[in-house]
């Protein structure tokens, strides 16, 4: 660890999150993606839904390693809190930014309020409050009590189905049509950013707050095997309770928080310990730089009418009659997240990091 507290494995977890997200954001062809790169269109858990709890998870992480240890030397609580209400602040203002000119550009497209940035933001800004404030034993309780409590809020709440259920019902009483979608038969909203789902999306990142502790402190038999119990016990409350990202189900933050456990160990002992590259560490020190930038991008191809002929000539005419419009929806992804890495690569080479 270096004297800042940075790990150059939770970098590296983090620019491959940021990596996955572009992909599975920017297809060439929405018609045409493989199933492992869709979100559930429900109940379930592909390998696409388990990107944002990733990263909400590394947010966690980087709390704990960033905060705790000023904590330990006696900084300023007060001082601390006020800089991360700041950032937060700053991350929820470039969301509603972006969701603007995409308004105001992207042809066909309405307003929206909530997004991924905005939840971030508010995510971390909670995240922050409970490293600063709170002892390691209210950690854990507050994250027992946001699962079950979420838990119990949805199942009185009626039906867990599209549109019905207690989550869309309460987005579309706050936002009205101001929500990623609207059922045009019932004219209620949803939205997988939505407000009451930031309750378990903190849950998810008070178990990156806790799991980075435990990596601070070295104590990776501790992470490895609360990995492996919070897959199972995902696993087993799924039964009743499903996965789903849409809702952030109590069932969903363990299983993916799981996965995230492991895949931290398993950063940190081949890059940490063994020594390997940390791949992906350029996405990760400009992560806001990357996705925020990478939205914009989508939203101006497509605003300026440049999507379609760059994916019909680039890939589509030649690459569909050899290979598929899969493949060739594919292609256009990967090409999409290689330009992103050669805009970061520069910027880390020229030390440029966008720090909000």
């Amino acid at each position: 660890m270096s004297a800042t507290g940075r790990l150059a494995s939770v970098d590296a977890l983090r620019g491959c999150t940021v990596a996955a997200m572009l992909l599975v954001n920017d297809p060439g062809d929405w018609g045409h993606v493989f199933a492992p790169l869709e979100h559930s269109a429900w109940n379930g858990c592909t390998p696409t839904d388990l990107v944002f709890p990733f990263f909400l998870f590394v947010v966690g992480v980087s709390v704990a390693l960033a905060i705790g240890p000023r904590l330990e030397q006696g900084a300023d609580r007060p001082s601390l809190m006020r800089a991360a209400w700041v950032r937060a602040l700053r991350i929820v203002a470039l969301g509603l930014l972006i969701n603007v000119l995409a308004w105001l550009i992207m042809p066909g497209t309405h307003l929206r309020f909530p997004g991924v940035l905005q939840r971030i933001g508010v995510c971390f800004a909670a995240v922050a409050a409970f490293e600063i404030y709170t002892s390691p034993r209210a950690q854990w309780a507050s994250f027992a009590a946001l699962l079950l409590g979420y838990w119990g809020l949805l199942v009185l709440g009626g039906s867990l189905e599209p549109w019905s259920n207690v989550v869309s019902r309460f987005d579309s009483a706050v936002f009205g049509p101001f929500v990623y979608q609207i059922d045009a038969a019932s004219g209620r909203g949803h939205d997988p950013e939505g407000l009451l789902g930031v309750l378990p999306s903190i849950a998810t990142c008070l178990l990156g707050l806790r799991a980075g502790d435990w990596l601070r402190r070295g104590q990776i038999k501790a992470l490895l095997f609360g990995g492996v119990m919070a897959l199972a016990l995902g696993a087993l409350w799924s039964l009743v309770f499903p996965l789903n990202k849409n809702l952030w189900t109590s069932s969903f933050v363990l299983w993916t928080g799981g996965w995230a456990m492991l895949a931290l160990v398993l950063f940190h002992v081949l890059v940490d310990q063994r020594g390997w590259p940390a791949w992906g560490r350029r996405f990760g020190v400009n992560a806001v730089a990357a996705y925020a930038g990478s939205e914009l991008m989508q939203i101006l191809l497509p605003g300026l009418g440049l999507q379609e002929p760059l994916y019909r000539v680039g890939f589509a005419s030649w690459m569909v009659p050899v290979a598929g419009p899969y493949v060739a929806s594919l292609a256009f992804a990967v090409v999409f997240v290689f330009v992103w890495w050669v805009i970061v690569w520069v910027m880390d080479r020229r030390r440029w990091y966008l720090k909000l």
